[in-house]
């Protein structure tokens, strides 16, 4: 999940079209903060991780809880107007949303399971307790399954192919085709092809993260979301993960470490 919070957090700055569209920038200044992205990719991760395997009606309920009481806890991140209402009612519903938040947040269900039909399934509840829009869950379902795919040895031709036999996105274009024209933007059908497309074309973590930034848009979400992918096919450099640590509140690196230790690895331990 580190890769999807250091997307949030890299991209936050140039949010709402606010960058030059260039590679060339600081990775980490005054304004790299985690948002909602973040908080809520913890929310996800921690439901997946107190439920596991404990059926879809309880794994739903403690999400919409955990979705509420980090989204409490974190009320200033920057949600959209329709989740800050889910957020304030009582018995919450899905809203009809494509929004890009359903793949944002998806990551932990990309690492927790052994094959890409169970992840896929449990991306598609992640998404539709608030998203349940098909382009809504399609998105969430594809981020997954790419995340699933990058850490389990795929290459990324066979990512593309599968991405797009199974959910119908373009990913033919190149990002010096996106960028020109591309604008913030927050549906899933316009966010996740082109959060793809900077993973397909960068050539390590931190170029994938730059690439994506590079873009525009809604680029923390859009970076999120390639971050999130790159991390499983590329890994993190040692210094990245540790900055993201040094920007993150106790809370949060809990629920990191919680992950780390549910996936076998040492909660502090380093890709590269």
């Amino acid at each position: 999940m580190y890769g999807a919070i250091l997307g949030d957090m890299i991209g936050a700055p140039y949010e709402f079209d606010r960058g030059d569209k260039t590679k060339d920038f600081p990775l980490f200044c005054a304004a790299s903060q985690f948002t909602d992205d973040t908080v809520m990719t913890i929310a996800v991760a921690e439901a997946l991780l107190d439920k596991y395997r404990q059926g879809d009606d309880a794994l739903r309920q403690a999400l919409v809880d955990s979705m509420r009481k980090w989204g409490r806890k974190y009320p200033g991140a920057g949600y959209g107007a329709k989740f800050i209402r889910w957020l304030g009612k009582k018995d919450p519903k899905p809203y009809g949303s494509y929004g890009n938040g359903s793949a944002m947040r998806v990551s932990a269900a990309g690492w927790l399971y052994e094959d890409l039909r169970e992840t896929r399934r449990i991306a598609q509840l992640t998404a539709e307790v608030t998203h349940n829009h098909p382009e809504g869950i399609k998105g969430a379902e594809a981020t997954a399954a790419a995340i699933f795919l990058a850490r389990t040895g795929s290459s990324k031709n066979e990512i593309r192919d599968c991405i797009v036999r199974e959910f119908g996105y373009d990913l033919s274009r190149s990002c010096d085709e996106i960028r020109p024209g591309y604008h913030h933007v927050e549906s899933c059908q316009e966010t996740v092809p082109e959060a793809m497309t900077a993973f397909l074309e960068g050539s390590d973590f931190e170029d994938v993260i730059r690439t994506a930034v590079s873009l525009g848009g809604d680029c923390d979400t859009l970076t999120c979301i390639a971050g999130s992918i790159a991390e499983a096919f590329c890994g993190i450099p040692a210094p990245m993960k540790l900055e993201c640590r040094n920007r993150l509140p106790g809370d949060v690196i809990g629920v990191l470490d919680r992950f780390d230790i549910a996936r076998g690895r040492h909660p502090r331990s380093s890709d590269h």
